[in-house]
């Protein structure tokens, strides 16, 4: 074919887009499960750091946060029934190519929605600390309304389903410098130790100020100066994934014996 063939110039074009598309797309397919990893590996990073296999400050290199997780199992709760669900698989809830497929969302009623999410998942995953204690830690994701943006975060309970472990609040657009403060460190340390239930199963948990002498001492968290707004959402959240259209069904559940 003659070089200055439009023909040839024409076929030239052609094979080279082909072949840029051919590259683009094997290279999209290759990286996609490297980025999920990277996605997996800050989530996971969370999971641990609350899990107590390791020290919660430690700065934990991407090997031994695969390794440390190897201990801490996703199990799914069905929120209507408050049962685990054996028969589907808690990963395709998080894979977000299954997970919109496969989940059904609830309405919140107005005088429960204290998190202002007005729609919530009937599945969701919980992650099972595997230790030698007969009654595993668990962490649980929580999120709703601050000031300005939803809070993501997830807080993990003892054994006993009642006294908070730990707490991480991992995505938020809170404003800079006040509302922000609900990651820093020594504000979260305050939250171990809390409860969530009285003696009667009733919800007292609460942010506010604190009295060591009072009787809602072993209930509240320290609040934040200038943060009230993102202070009370956080506190709100909290109160809905662990009332009756939340959490609580299944907590009742587990107390009783009946899950495990």
């Amino acid at each position: 074919m003659d070089n200055e063939s439009p023909a040839k110039a024409i076929l030239v074009v052609t094979v080279t887009a082909l072949l840029c598309s051919i590259l683009v797309s094997s290279a999209a397919v290759f990286l996609q499960p490297l980025q999920k990893a990277y996605a997996d590996i800050e989530r996971i990073r969370y999971l641990v750091q609350l899990s107590g296999l390791v020290d919660s400050d430690a700065d934990l290199s991407e090997f031994a946060i695969v390794s440390a997780y190897q201990d801490v199992t996703p199990r799914l709760i069905d929120l209507e029934t408050g049962s685990f669900d054996q028969n589907l698989d808690p990963q395709s809830f998080e894979d977000p190519d299954t997970a919109d497929e496969l989940q059904q969302l609830v309405s919140i009623p107005a005088e429960l929605d204290s998190a202002r999410l007005e729609l919530r998942p009937r599945w969701i995953s919980v992650y099972q600390v595997e230790t030698d204690s007969a009654l595993p830690r668990l962490i649980f994701p929580i999120y709703g309304q601050g000031m300005w943006s939803t809070i993501y975060g997830y807080l993990a309970l003892e054994g006993d389903l009642n006294t908070i472990a730990d707490v991480v609040f991992y995505e938020h657009e809170e404003t800079a410098g006040i509302g922000d403060q609900i990651q820093r460190p020594a504000w979260l340390v305050g939250w171990r130790g809390k409860k969530l239930y009285d003696e009667q199963g009733q919800l007292q948990f609460d942010i506010g100020s604190i009295d060591v002498d009072s009787p809602e001492y072993d209930y509240r968290v320290d609040g934040i100066a200038g943060a009230t707004v993102t202070v009370d959402g956080v506190a709100d959240l909290v109160r809905y994934w662990f009332g009756p259209h939340g959490y609580a069904p299944f907590i009742s559940r587990f107390d009783a014996g009946q899950e495990r």
